[in-house]
């Protein structure tokens, strides 16, 4: 079975990469903030996963993204 991606349009870049890291640890920390009854925080978090979303944005804009000058394919061999 091989594990080449044909496709290398599947977010495999370090916008993209960045961005749903990002994100991840916004809506970690709002479940968390959500459970403790801080609505503040969880606001917070709100604001923490927007800013994900507008850094992968501006990440692949600045030639990251999988398509970006500055980004080069690894090899999943």
């Amino acid at each position: 079975m091989s594990n080449q991606h044909g496709d290398p349009g599947h977010g495999d870049s370090p916008a993209a990469w960045t961005a749903v890291v990002v994100m991840l640890i916004g809506i970690a920390a709002g479940t968390v903030f959500f459970f403790l009854h801080m609505p503040t925080l969880v606001w917070v978090c709100v604001g923490v996963v927007a800013l994900g979303l507008i850094l992968g944005f501006v990440l692949a804009k600045a030639g990251y993204g999988v398509n970006g000058p500055r980004y080069t394919p690894k090899s999943h061999d």
